[in-house]
């Protein structure tokens, strides 16, 4: 199969691979880019997978409030050196993945953190909607899993797509990051905090807002 010289060019730049690298992985792949990327991880020549293991605990935590005080988010972002910490390049980095909170929501930076119980009783609830939707019994597991992962796409950051850049996830934003700064990045946690939450209150488009205020 011919192999897209765009597609070769992006996944290099997700990467840090090199060309020949990412040709095969493409070829690989029948130009999947997303499963290309997990190819190279797998043999080590993402420049991302090589460097994931090193020690990150430099960095900032960075705050991002929403006009008026309604929302208001904090996050730890990691690097391996104050040196890289302290950088432009970093910091807006940081402050996008700020932003992105306040307005698309998450609940966890990474699948894993779900906890059990909620993703039991989310699988039960997805398993009730496809039986009652008349779906054969015998498929309805499959359909489970891939609702599985529209939530985990939902609710961890790193799956969701980013708010200024729909067409990659935080994880790919995050992996670019990695590739030209050179040094293992890590979003290690986050806390975000919407004035009344909980309470009865009329309900805004955040999203719209917080991307009114980047523009």
């Amino acid at each position: 199969m011919a192999v897209n010289a765009s597609a070769v060019k992006e996944l290099r730049e997700r990467t840090g691979a090199g060309m020949l690298d990412c040709k095969k992985a493409l070829e690989e792949t029948n130009n999947d880019i997303d499963k290309a990327v997990d190819v190279l991880r797998e043999k080590g020549l993402s420049a991302a997978a090589n460097k994931a293991g090193r020690t990150a605990t430099e960095g900032t935590v960075e705050s991002y409030i929403h006009a008026g005080g309604r929302i208001g988010v904090l996050v730890e972002i990691n690097c391996e050196t104050d040196f890289v910490g302290k950088t432009d390049q970093f910091k807006s980095f940081a402050r996008d993945i700020a932003m992105h909170i306040a307005a698309a929501n998450p609940l966890y930076v990474r699948r894993e953190e779900v906890p059990t119980e909620a993703l039991e009783k989310e699988k039960e609830i997805l398993k009730a909607q496809a039986l009652n939707e008349g779906k054969p019994e015998k498929i309805v597991e499959k359909m489970v899993e891939g609702r599985i992962n529209k939530y985990y796409e939902e609710y961890c950051l790193l799956e969701q797509s980013f708010v200024k850049d729909p067409d990659k996830t935080i994880s790919q934003l995050l992996n670019e990051k990695v590739s030209t700064i050179g040094e293992n990045i890590s979003i290690r946690r986050f806390a975000r905090f919407e004035l009344g939450e909980g309470m009865e209150k009329k309900v805004d488009n955040f999203v719209e807002e917080v991307m009114a205020q980047v523009k």
